[in-house]
């Protein structure tokens, strides 16, 4: 299985061999030095201002003056080390290629509603990925930096303001760790505006059974709730990355209703209409994500159907974005829909500043 579906599913594989150490203990002793969260330097965005965080396509709507709402963002694996475990925020050449590959592009499209807070922490490697007796002991180390972050954050920064959490796939798993353990069933919930947990296997059965408390946004100014989606190009063969979702479901809950992922159409971000034209689709940004500005975005470049609970997006031509191997527009899950995640963005909150205040 590619290493982009090992991560999505989160699938239980065979456990290798243990070594004289255990996968913990090797992580620990080959890590560097815990994040200090008081130290701007452990901050992508946040403390120094938006940082990275501040980049806008041409066509997008500005950023905000401090609106009173801040988002936690939590971003995706860049770190491609086949020697290490995982990331040392202090390796400059490495947190530059986070910043310009993904907190520029994803945590960016937050900018019109919120303050956007983005930690440096030591994500789970390219080579933890691919090691499937390391891979969950690397997400948990990651996922310790997370919390603390998050921690220090509600502590320092938040101090009862009103916020959004977000990730996209290594960094949506610990956005969804985050919201189960820190979140759900907790008076932090009141003040949560949404989670984006972007490019994941996060199946409807997991609200009720994992999430007791959150609910899906159903809505598209919905509030306290959740949202997924994962794209796919159109005429791909969804059978693969279905199938490997719900088999993490089953492993993990049994096989009960609910292991179909959750698809929330990014364009309408409204359950009762899983499809949506290319003409409603507010702007993508194209390219590939990387170095260097993005694109002036292009409006009306995608049209989505929610199929088998995967984002089955039709794109138009000159987009000039790459697929992975079958059809997986993971890369893409934010740039596709940058203009209509920031408009939701905006909506959500002013809903729940309507609703608070």
């Amino acid at each position: 299985m590619m290493r982009w579906l090992v991560l999505l599913a989160a699938s239980a594989l065979p456990v290798a061999e243990a070594s004289a150490a255990t996968p913990q203990e090797d992580i620990a002793a080959s890590a560097s030095a815990a994040p200090d969260y008081a130290d701007p330097a452990s901050w992508a965005a946040g403390p120094s201002g938006a940082g990275p965080a501040g980049a806008l396509p041409e066509g997008a709507t500005p950023a905000a003056r401090d609106p009173g709402v801040d988002v936690f963002y939590v971003h995706p694996t860049t770190f491609r080390s086949q020697t290490l475990w995982s990331q040392d925020i202090a390796d400059a050449k490495a947190n530059a290629w986070v910043d310009e590959s993904v907190v520029a592009r994803q945590a960016s499209v937050f900018g019109a509603c919120c303050r956007i807070w983005a930690p440096r922490y030591r994500a789970a490697s390219y080579k933890a990925l691919g090691d499937p007796a390391y891979r969950d002991a690397a997400f948990a180390f990651a996922y310790s930096d997370v919390e603390r972050a998050f921690d220090w954050f509600l502590a320092n920064v938040s101090k009862g303001r009103p916020f959004i959490i977000a990730g996209h796939s290594q960094g949506a798993k610990h956005v969804a760790d985050l919201l189960e353990r820190r979140i759900d069933g907790t008076p932090l919930r009141k003040r949560m505006v949404a989670a984006y947990i972007i490019g994941i296997n996060l199946s409807e059965g997991e609200f009720g059974l994992r999430y007791k408390h959150v609910p899906i946004c159903d809505s598209p100014a919905q509030t306290g709730c959740a949202l997924q989606w994962n794209a796919i190009e159109a005429g791909s063969d969804l059978e693969p990355m279905v199938s490997a979702f719900e088999k993490g479901f089953v492993q993990k809950y049994g096989d009960v209703p609910g292991k179909k992922p959750l698809c929330i159409n990014p364009v309408t971000f409204d359950r009762r209409r899983p499809a949506s034209l290319s003409a409603e689709a507010k702007g993508a940004v194209p390219g590939e994500p990387g170095s260097g500005p993005m694109k002036p975005l292009r409006a009306g470049a995608v049209a989505v159907n929610c199929e088998r609970g995967l984002a089955v997006s039709y794109l138009a031509p000159g987009l000039d974005l790459k697929t992975m191997p079958g059809g997986s527009l993971h890369y893409h899950d934010f740039g596709l829909f940058y203009a209509d995640i920031r408009a939701n963005a905006a909506l959500r909150v002013a809903a729940w500043l309507k609703a608070h205040r």
